[in-house]
């Protein structure tokens, strides 16, 4: 369903990272602190790629999500246009970690963000840069 307050993409709650409809998902929740906003999760070992240890693809998947999200909180319709992604160290499996996002410039249709990957004792794991680009039609 397209957010009748803003143009743009279409949310049917089945998005894999966030959406509580998907049974297979990471069923991500956020909020806000202060100008950063956060994501708390513990990755389940179906999320693994080596033995014990979170698969890069859906760390930066993490990572993706807490950067898109800020933007759709604050009312702003955008899709990954380019992203980087630093692996620091490995994410355990079932352990707490937390990824944190800030948007860091605005442009007309351009919005940059970065996003870091916490673990538990406060150590970096990843880190990621983003640039989205507003969607203003309705994909579909």
């Amino acid at each position: 369903m397209t957010d009748p307050g803003r143009p743009g993409l279409v949310a049917d709650n089945y998005c894999f990272a966030c959406g509580p409809a998907n049974p297979k998902g990471l069923h991500l929740t956020f909020r806000f602190e202060g100008d950063a906003y956060v994501c708390d999760f513990t990755p389940a070992k179906e999320y693994q790629g080596w033995d014990d240890i979170m698969h890069g693809g859906i760390v930066a998947t993490v990572l993706d999500e807490v950067m898109t999200r800020i933007l759709w909180e604050k009312g702003i319709s955008a899709m990954t246009a380019e992203m980087t992604v630093r692996l620091k160290k490995p994410v355990p499996i079932g352990r707490p970690a937390t990824a944190r996002a800030r948007i860091t410039e605005a442009r007309k249709r351009l919005y940059l963000t970065e996003a870091e990957l916490l673990l538990a004792d406060g150590s970096v794991a990843a880190t990621a840069t983003g640039k989205f680009l507003v969607v203003d039609q309705p994909t579909r």
